[in-house]
């Protein structure tokens, strides 16, 4: 791309990280880009809310928007796709159910396509982003869908911590956390009982707790 359509376009991007969960992986949201591929991004347009640019490219290649979305530190490093001089990086997670529209692909997270260095970069760093903001913020139940059961938020909860917890503690801690609360309905999850679906519903109780403790996660 000249220098000339750059300064028509502008030089600043803004790039989305978009994470889901799909068959016990995270995985990240890529799109076509000519003949590469490439995480999703658009150019930045003056007085425009960059965080409703990151949720409008959620939107058009998902038809969902982000369920939850924060912000990185814009980055200069490496090249990107478009050539941009500048980037500002989101990462954001969607709910089990978004599908990928018509030139888009969920791929997993360790097994991703060729990506340009600056954006290769952001998708490596995005599951440390994620486990950074999950003890003060609910994006492991974002991951989820509205009622999910015990046993499904804990593997969220080990995908983003990257590492085996052990059940009896997981549930201690959720307990003192106040953050869930049970529905009527159960779901058959193979030999056994059925298990008892929850939804997400924090209790006025939490005051300034965390999340959840993670001292009491043994693995």
């Amino acid at each position: 791309m000249s220098d000339s359509k750059m300064r028509r376009r502008g030089a600043a991007t803004i790039d989305l990280v978009l994470c889901a969960v799909r068959q016990g992986r995270v995985h990240v949201l890529v799109v076509k880009s000519g003949r590469a591929v490439a995480l999703p991004f658009r150019w930045a347009d003056d007085g425009a809310s960059l965080e409703a640019a990151a949720q409008d490219l959620a939107r058009t290649h998902t038809g969902h928007a982000a369920s939850w979305l924060t912000a990185g530190a814009a980055t200069t490093s490496k090249r990107h796709p478009s050539g941009a001089v500048l980037t500002v990086p989101f990462v954001g997670v969607v709910g089990p159910t978004a599908a990928a529209r018509a030139g888009a692909a969920w791929h997993p997270l360790d097994a991703l396509p060729e990506l340009a260095p600056r954006q290769r970069t952001m998708a490596e760093s995005a599951l440390g982003t994620l486990r950074l903001h999950m003890d003060l913020a609910p994006v492991a139940f974002r991951l989820l869908a509205p009622v999910f059961t015990l046993a499904e938020l804990q593997q969220v909860y080990e995908l983003l911590l990257g590492r085996r917890l052990h059940k009896a503690s997981f549930r201690r801690a959720l307990q003192a956390a106040y953050l869930v609360a049970p529905t009527d309905e159960w779901r058959s999850e193979g030999r056994g009982r059925p298990a008892q679906l929850f939804r997400y519903a924090p209790s006025k109780r939490r005051g300034a707790h965390r999340s959840v403790r993670f001292d009491l996660l043994r693995g």
